[in-house]
């Protein structure tokens, strides 16, 4: 086995390897060589260099997309690491077990199931559901109550410019914080209860636990959330494509990469879609490396 070893890894590693260079590496290569070209779909490729490049970065749209994934990969990180860290926090340690050991609150079983639900949902429905609860009258669930407390008019929460963004961005997190809570869970799930039991001992507080002792040891955890996030961040197509008025509205604001891609596809524009495409994995990788290299720390041994 010694003398055998690299040939053995070698011949575990050809088949996945060329399935992933073939599914994966290939179409990114031969998205970016279609963005240097000019194709209908149906016409023979013409040759234009960095012309569909220099067309996207005069677009309008495009600054606009960026700017949103800005507001984007800012919120929706912070919002759904907070939520699933509290949850997952009450889920894990929040409550008194047996003999005074460290347990979640009471219920914690159903309630993970409960926070999970929101990630079996098929985005179509999640965008019925909440088209319904953003609805801009008397029959949508928040501006129903709204109405009965008295407000005076509704609130046009995907109509109104500067509304429709945060309310796709409450989406989001709404839809994420269920994942997360299950991931920082197991992360919560492998500290040693000792470790909290001796907290405790020693009179610190549930929320010394957690920014003292939780936080510290789940700090790889929440760093790769963070980069998921900011991918997800700058993907957002499925939820804004359901849910935004006329493709990207009002007025464009909430237009995404993703959904620039789309209508240029729509257009049969295939050269310029790959180039939104080219320029969406640059900024997911540039944000991936960043953020791994501006959270690195050292990793606590217990």
């Amino acid at each position: 086995m010694r003398h055998g070893r690299v040939p053995f890894i070698l011949g575990f590693l050809v088949a996945p390897v060329t399935l992933y260079s073939y599914f994966v590496l290939w179409p990114y290569v031969q998205t970016i060589n279609l963005s240097f070209y000019q194709w209908r779909g149906f016409t023979k490729k013409r040759w234009v260099g960095l012309e569909n490049y220099d067309r996207m970065l005069h677009a309008d749209r495009f600054y606009q997309a960026l700017e949103h994934h800005a507001v984007i990969l800012v919120l929706l990180p912070l919002a759904t690491i907070a939520f699933a860290l509290f949850f997952a926090f009450l889920l894990n340690v929040g409550g008194k077990g047996r003999g005074g050991k460290t347990a979640g609150v009471w219920g914690s079983g159903f309630y993970r199931v409960v926070f999970f639900l929101p990630q079996v949902l098929a985005v179509p429905v999640i965008g019925v559901l909440f088209a319904t609860v953003y609805r801009p009258n008397e029959s949508g669930l928040i501006n129903g109550v709204l109405l009965k407390a008295g407000l005076d008019k509704p609130i046009g929460f995907l109509i109104e410019k500067n509304l429709a963004l945060p309310a796709l961005i409450a989406v989001l997190v709404w839809q994420a914080v269920g994942f997360y809570v299950v991931l920082f869970s197991a992360g919560m799930a492998n500290i040693p209860a000792e470790i909290y039991e001796a907290a405790e001992l020693d009179g610190a507080s549930k929320v010394s636990l957690f920014f003292r002792v939780t936080l510290p040891l789940l700090w790889d955890t929440i760093q790769t959330a963070w980069v998921y996030l900011g991918i997800l961040a700058f993907d957002a197509f499925a939820i804004v494509s359901v849910l935004a008025q006329d493709n990207g509205g009002p007025d464009g604001a909430t237009t995404v990469l993703g959904l620039e891609i789309y209508n240029n596809m729509q257009q049969n524009r295939y050269g310029d879609a790959a180039t939104y495409g080219v320029a969406l994995c640059v900024l997911s990788l540039v944000f991936a490396a960043f953020t791994l290299r501006l959270t690195r720390r050292e990793s606590y041994e217990y």
